[in-house]
């Protein structure tokens, strides 16, 4: 790495810790508010559907070109159905480390 290069990566940095520092810290109210937005909960409910939207437009789409829609390519219809079931299976590999980190913590002893 060149010289000004590290010193343009040192300049960003300094910049967002003082864009850090310079931001106002949140009560208690506004910080459970926040976690309650974008919490762990609210991402898994959100990842789950949009691996059902996934699902649900490759079994239409399937269904359409079943039908015979000209505007829909064969290759078109098997990514979409790849990805459906990328995603599926993603979401199966977290529901089953989900429940074995349950396990290991509902085995520990206090």
């Amino acid at each position: 790495m060149s010289t000004p290069a590290i010193q343009a990566a040192l300049q960003q940095m300094q910049g967002l810790a003082t864009q850090a520092a310079s931001t106002q810290p949140l009560s208690g109210a506004q910080a459970s508010a926040a976690a309650g937005q974008g919490g762990f909960g609210g991402e898994l409910q959100a990842s789950i559907q949009r691996i059902n939207r996934l699902q649900q437009t490759a079994n239409s789409q399937a269904m359409a070109f079943q039908a015979g829609d000209p505007n829909l390519q064969l290759n078109d219809v098997m990514v979409d159905m790849q990805k459906a079931s990328v995603a599926f299976q993603m979401g199966l590999q977290v529901r089953n480390r989900l429940v074995s980190a349950y396990r290991d913590v509902m085995n520990m002893q206090v």
